[in-house]
């Protein structure tokens, strides 16, 4: 039973988000909830109507309502975390909110699961291999810190990486394909169900967003996206007594994580705010060295998979396993950085005849 509920929250999921985003479309043009490209940041040419992540809200939304067996306050608090921002992320879209209001908005959020639902990070892993002590115990008040910054983080990571098309939701797909994995391993049936009915919104919303893409999810979409991750992977693994539980969350949500990370270093190193936008994220690079959207995205998707993958087999205590597979991703990106870029360019065609690949592409609010 618990299966077919997990089957049929991923089918519910997909079916009512890739129905509801025409709607939706249509529904943005109304409102006027539209992308238009006003900078050299954005990638894409022409006005795109941008709350594509309401009709992903709905999809997982009916899901959870259908199939999921246990209503916790787990359950019930990330549920209303997800209301507080669905509302945010829609009032944004249209109106374009400040920085400071979406960040409070976000703690709220944060806040919200934590104390009502009881999730946070207490316990993880000692990272100081030469400790005696193989857990690292937090207090109450510094697990809550904890907890509410790694949520907030991970709330706009996920922003920060929405600037091509088809790249947020694949990513996210793929990050909520691990984790499901890793929760079916560990009995976490709940978790695998908010997971899958995750990846079905993520899959359902794809066809029209990916190359050249009819409309964006906008922050609607990628703080949802965000925000379940993290309250999921704090669920699932950081609670976790295994020896690399630390470790499995963040190289789970390692590409969002790691790309947010140094563009606030690169920011702050550089005098700016850490919130302001740039056009230094990993795929604006692939981009400018020449790749077309679509390549970009595809190269993202692999290393996001890599990174599954190895979350999976540390999760499943192979670590000799992972860390050889991370190893040889790693050198193997090194080499194609340093050596396999210009040939790749000059074995397809002139950037000039790809010209429609960037025409339409994914707003980075960040």
């Amino acid at each position: 039973m618990r299966y077919a509920s997990m089957i049929f929250a991923f089918i519910i999921s997909f079916i009512f988000t890739f129905a509801t985003t025409p709607v939706v479309r249509r529904f943005a043009y109304k409102i006027g909830a539209v992308d238009i490209p006003r900078d050299k940041r954005r990638v894409h040419k022409r006005p795109t109507p941008r709350i594509g992540g309401l009709a992903m809200l709905f999809g997982f939304m009916v899901a959870i309502l259908c199939f999921n067996d246990e209503w916790s306050n787990h359950t019930i608090a990330t549920l209303i975390g997800v209301a507080i921002l669905g509302i945010l992320g829609l009032i944004d879209d249209c109106k374009e909110l400040g920085a400071k209001i979406k960040f409070l908005v976000q703690i709220v959020a944060a806040l919200v699961v934590v104390f009502y639902g009881d999730i946070r990070i207490s316990v993880f892993s000692n990272p100081n291999v030469f400790s005696l002590d193989p857990f690292i115990i937090l207090p109450y008040w510094l697990s809550t810190i904890v907890t509410v910054i790694w949520i907030v983080f991970m709330t706009n990571a996920v922003n920060f990486i929405d600037g091509l098309d088809g790249l947020a939701a694949g990513v996210s797909a793929i990050m909520s394909m691990s984790l499901v994995f890793i929760a079916i391993t560990y009995h976490e049936y709940t978790i695998a169900v908010m997971g899958l009915a995750l990846m079905g919104a993520c899959f359902g919303f794809l066809p029209f967003n990916f190359n050249p893409a009819k409309i964006f999810m906008g922050d609607t979409g990628s703080t949802f996206l965000g925000f379940m991750l993290a309250v999921l992977s704090v669920q699932g693994m950081f609670k976790s007594y295994a020896v690399i539980s630390f470790a499995v969350p963040i190289l789970m949500l390692g590409l969002p994580l790691f790309d947010a990370l140094f563009a606030m270093i690169r920011r702050m190193v550089s005098g700016k705010s850490p919130m302001v936008a740039d056009r230094g994220h990993l795929h604006h690079r692939l981009y400018d060295m020449g790749f077309t959207q679509k390549q970009t995205v595809f190269i993202l998707y692999a290393i996001s998979g890599v990174l599954g993958i190895t979350a999976i087999l540390l999760a499943e205590q192979r670590f000799l396993r992972a860390m050889l597979l991370l190893i040889c991703v790693l050198i193997f990106l090194l080499i194609a950085t340093m050596f396999g870029k210009n040939s790749f360019v000059h074995s397809i065609e002139p950037k000039q005849k790809d010209e429609p690949d960037k025409e339409d592409g994914e707003e980075s609010d960040e």
